[in-house]
């Protein structure tokens, strides 16, 4: 059963023992600070449960800045990867900009030897997910 860890107006945080699936439901343009909490609270929360899964549902988040998505490669990524991170997926909506964004993080995620896939629905990601195990 998902557990919510933090629900607030711009980000639904939680996590999926069954799928061992720590997910980020974007809700709105975010901030630098709203943008990096986000990602730190749930690695925070991995740190204690198992997250071999990591899903981000980008639908209703606007464009990412570019120091964001640095941050999200340099700091970010390596330490979920450290903490136990096996692979990650990404629930959009084909938005030109958000598809430019996703496939630099999927560069840099491809250098980690992190497997990083798009998908149109939550499902269809817990089915790799769960295909992946």
């Amino acid at each position: 059963m998902e557990k919510v860890i933090l629900d607030t107006d711009y980000a639904e945080i939680s996590h999926n023992p069954e799928f061992k699936l720590g997910k980020i439901v974007w809700k709105r343009k975010t901030s630098t600070e709203e943008y990096q909490y986000a990602f730190i609270t749930l690695l925070e929360y991995a740190k204690t449960h198992q997250t071999d899964n990591f899903l981000s549902d980008i639908r209703n988040q606007s464009v990412v800045s570019p120091e964001n998505r640095k941050w999200f490669e340099e700091e970010m990524l390596p330490k979920a990867i450290e903490a136990g991170l096996k692979r990650a997926g990404v629930v959009f909506d084909g938005n030109v900009f958000k598809k430019y964004y996703i496939n630099m993080i999927i560069k840099v995620s491809n250098k980690f030897g992190l497997p990083l896939k798009m998908f149109s629905s939550e499902d269809e990601a817990k089915e790799w997910f769960k295909s992946q195990e």
